[in-house]
């Protein structure tokens, strides 16, 4: 069996944590690990699993690599589809069920899996697996239903019939969703799916042959990379955005004819909103749940994170406050589902903060803005031992880098040298520069940027070890 594990979305409820470029399957939970980190592992802990397959966009690649290497055995196979944009959940799941069908044959299993849901129950969990595994060998497709516990509005229903899918619902109002849970026959839709890559590619081709064929001629034009335990697809941008965007639900599930369901209670949430991301943290006597620094005084029912600062609160009752270093959200706990509508608005408005975070992951290491202002910005940049920024040229700006710890192997025009803690380099607008941590420990370096235009779109790469080049 090859689990695939979907990372795509953005998570707009849980901004200001969640952002374009540290979307929701990277949030670290109370106890350190990513939801994505628990989802590889939920699913490379399988006895069945062969290889663990991947489909995220292709600039998330090196974070999701970083995320998987701190939990991974050193046996795990490693298949990854990179997509250079979104089509929804169809493509995503096409494309895998074509890749898998290639190497594997069409008769090879496919477990999919959300990377940002949470289960807290493994033994159940791989109970259910076992189940519909055995069920997608009889050429069902299998999906997987949570008993509800609760009149749930935000969640999909499931009607059935034992194990048979009648239809799946919408999300309901207050009224359906006690129906629903009074008539005993309706689970929550989990978004999992377990079928053969051939039995899916068959439904794709009755029901959505225009996304079957377009993402069967992007993958002929894509471009295949193997190394040691790991296969990597970097789907065409050129075809890929000829693929019709649909959701599998859509395009597939609710028009197959030979749908299954296991009925599961696994610790299973999907995490959709502060409210459910907050709840997972123990409350006061007062209901008040917080990570991180916080006084409270007279204040009850609130969710509260904060990183860096402390967070005050005086007379205050049901607020969600989410701290960040460059974002603060303040909300009613009842409206936790409209969080999206503030990152829908920063995206139109082209504000930073929809994006990404002070601190910015690059497969390289990170670099955090300290401070910025007219025709200057100052950054903190850290370099991972062994790490290599591409030989690039800024039009628009010079560079001071200041070594903190650590040494820096730098080329400058044409000049090769090392800079070691306490030293300094000017890098003049207009000249190729690369800089590089070839010790084992790692370098930090204070860079301040002096010119006209300071975006992060001024850049011109000559070479590049992580095929970024342009």
């Amino acid at each position: 069996m090859i689990p695939v594990i979907v990372s795509g979305g953005v998570g707009s409820r849980l901004w200001p944590v969640s952002r374009e470029q540290h979307p929701k399957p990277f949030i670290r939970l109370g106890d350190g690990q990513s939801l994505l980190q628990k989802a590889f592992l939920r699913a490379s802990q399988l006895k069945a699993t062969k290889a663990v397959m991947t489909v995220t966009n292709r600039d998330l690649f090196f974070k999701t690599q970083d995320d998987y290497a701190e939990v991974a055995s050193l046996n795990t196979r490693f298949d990854y589809v990179l997509e250079p944009f979104g089509r929804n959940t169809a493509a995503a799941i096409a494309a895998a069920a074509l890749e898998i069908e290639r190497q594997h044959g069409p008769n090879e299993i496919m477990l999919v899996l959300a990377a940002d849901h949470l289960i807290t129950d493994q033994s159940g969990f791989e109970l259910a697996v076992e189940q519909a595994h055995a069920m997608a060998q009889q050429d069902q497709i299998v999906t997987f239903g949570i008993q509800p516990t609760a009149p749930e509005t935000g969640y999909g229903y499931i009607e059935t019939h034992g194990q048979r899918v009648i239809r799946f619902v919408e999300k309901p109002n207050i009224q359906k969703a006690q129906e629903y849970l009074d008539a005993g026959h309706y689970l929550w839709n989990a978004g999992m799916f377990c079928f053969k890559a051939g039995v899916l590619l068959a439904q794709m081709q009755q029901h959505c042959p225009d996304i079957l064929h377009t993402t069967r001629q992007c993958l002929a034009a894509s471009r295949r990379t193997q190394g040691q335990n790991i296969t990597q697809v970097e789907l065409d941008p050129d075809s890929f955005i000829q693929v019709p965007e649909n959701s599998i639900d859509y395009a597939v599930m609710e028009k197959c004819q030979n749908m299954a369901v296991v009925p599961c209670n696994i610790g299973w949430t999907d995490i959709g909103s502060w409210t459910a991301l907050g709840d997972l943290t123990d409350s006061d006597d007062r209901g008040n749940r917080v990570q991180g620094q916080a006084l409270l005084h007279d204040s009850s029912n609130c969710t509260i994170q904060s990183s860096d600062r402390l967070v005050g609160t005086v007379g205050v009752s049901n607020l969600l406050i989410i701290d960040t270093p460059d974002a603060l959200l303040v909300a009613d706990r009842s409206k936790a589902q409209d969080v999206k509508h503030l990152f829908a608005t920063l995206k139109n408005l082209g504000h930073e903060t929809h994006k990404t975070h002070k601190t910015v992951h690059r497969p390289w290491g990170t670099y955090t803005v300290l401070g910025e202002g007219d025709g200057f910005k100052i950054k903190r940049i850290e370099v991972n031992p062994g790490g290599r920024l591409s030989l690039q040229m800024h039009h628009h700006r010079s560079e001071h880098w200041i070594v903190v710890s650590g040494k820096a192997h730098v080329q400058n025009g044409d000049a090769e040298l090392t800079i070691a803690t306490n030293e300094s380099t000017y890098i003049q607008a207009g000249r190729k520069h690369r800089l590089e941590n070839q010790q084992d420990q790692m370098l930090v370096m204070i860079e301040v940027q002096s010119g006209t235009y300071l975006g992060e779109d001024d850049i011109v790469r000559f070479e590049d070890q992580y095929g970024r080049i342009g």
